[in-house]
């Protein structure tokens, strides 16, 4: 007996050993490339061809696959893409937690081409910038409180490290440009995929330690400002944080960049884009006001169209640092049905994808999508497909502007 105990011990010992020497470095298939981002199929006159996108390990466009807040985190990126899968401060339909998986699967063909963005004449995934898929954030289900700090803890792991490539120097005037963030560091970009739209407020609480107030651009189909007290009635102090208040909560934390505080310190006002939602009243637009945010209403467009709406937009903001923010519901049901309070009356996709190319030169900080919630989509996945297209007009226009200046003087 104690033969065979000890024969067992060497064979184990013996495979553990095998397998040890056979790392995880070393079990990948031949001529794999992991930066840049290159497609794996070339014809054979080595141009670009369709690759196979409805196969393989699923991230967003196909992009490399890093576990950027375990035993990677030493490897440095320019642009991150984070999943953040908590729905547990909707008001009406759950399931955005499944919002990072179904965005991830609706961005599979983005790249079925090379991924060359005609409008912005950029391939933000041949820009020279490391850009990676880092997964999700691992978020409790079970207790708010702590899924919050999760949320908070895991973008500012990211937030708060150095970018992969240098800033360079200006493209018009060829001096070297200089970090835009309060501590004169590169930092990288985050992009995040919610989640409901609380999430915002601990991934405003990260953007903060970098940054400062930041101002921010919100494309959603409500307010979000709303007091406790109105929204959910707050009856009790981790209820009265969801996904109708966290702007309340970000304006009360000095987070944002608030217009009533103008005068005294801030020389920008957050902006946001209101489509056709009801409210509890007219003193809800009192409350936005006193957080700060300017508004444009979803008719409007039928007005002053998308080129008045992003005259506006970038006259708020000038050239701050700034957030972005989109709800998918602002996109109008008919394009984007698959999320928790759709609100008829919005924009079209082309709409707002075309507002979000306007943008191009704004110094973007780090963005998110929200309220996607894939068990509402149709058969065609038309809402994830939309999410996705969407940040690839926000990952185009941070990969033609880098996130620093010129000092003068």
């Amino acid at each position: 007996m104690k033969f065979f105990t000890l024969l067992s011990s060497i064979i184990f010992i013996s495979f553990t050993l095998a397998h040890d020497h056979h790392g995880h470095d070393d079990q990948v298939p031949l001529d794999y490339v992991r930066f840049p981002f290159q497609p794996i199929y070339r014809g054979s006159n080595g141009e670009v061809t369709a690759d196979a996108i409805f196969s393989g390990i699923t991230t967003f466009a196909k992009l490399p696959w890093v576990q950027c807040l375990t035993r990677e985190s030493h490897i440095p990126f320019d642009i991150a893409f984070i999943g953040a899968p908590f729905d547990t401060g909707t008001s009406y339909r759950p399931g955005a937690r499944f919002g990072p998986a179904g965005i991830r699967a609706g961005s599979r063909r983005l790249t079925l081409y090379g991924g060359y963005n005609v409008p912005l004449e950029v391939n933000p995934f041949q820009a020279g910038l490391r850009i990676v898929d880092c997964g999700d954030i691992p978020v409790t289900p079970y207790d708010n409180k702590y899924a919050i700090q999760q949320i908070e803890d895991g973008h500012k792991s990211l937030l708060q490290r150095e970018a992969y490539s240098p800033l360079g120097n200006d493209s018009i005037t060829g001096e070297k440009l200089m970090p835009i963030s309060l501590d004169g560091k590169h930092h990288p970009r985050v992009i995040t995929l919610g989640g409901d739209h609380t999430i915002v407020l601990p991934l405003l609480r990260s953007i903060y330690s970098i940054y400062g107030p930041i101002s921010v651009i919100h494309f959603d189909s409500h307010l979000d400002t709303w007091k406790p007290s109105v929204f959910g009635g707050a009856p009790s102090e981790q209820a009265a944080i969801n996904h109708g208040t966290y702007f309340y909560w970000a304006s009360q934390e000095g987070l944002i960049r608030n217009g009533s505080s103008i005068a005294s310190r801030f020389c920008s006002l957050p902006f946001h884009y209101f489509p056709s939602t009801t409210l509890s009243g007219p003193e809800d637009y009192d409350n936005d006001d006193a957080s700060g945010f300017q508004r444009i209403e979803a008719r409007e467009i039928d007005t002053i169209g998308t080129d008045g709406i992003i005259k506006k937009i970038r006259e708020t903001v000038g050239d701050n640092p700034v957030y972005l923010s989109i709800d998918i519901d602002s996109i109008d049901p008919a394009f984007a049905p698959a999320t928790g309070t759709p609100e008829t009356g919005g924009w079209s996709t082309r709409e707002l994808r075309t507002i979000l190319r306007g943008l191009d030169g704004l110094h973007i900080v780090s963005a998110d999508i929200v309220e996607v919630a894939p068990a509402y989509d149709t058969n065609a996945e038309l809402t994830t497909m939309a999410a996705a297209d969407v940040l690839f007009e926000v990952l185009s226009v941070m990969a033609k502007t880098p996130l620093g200046k010129v000092v003068v003087g």
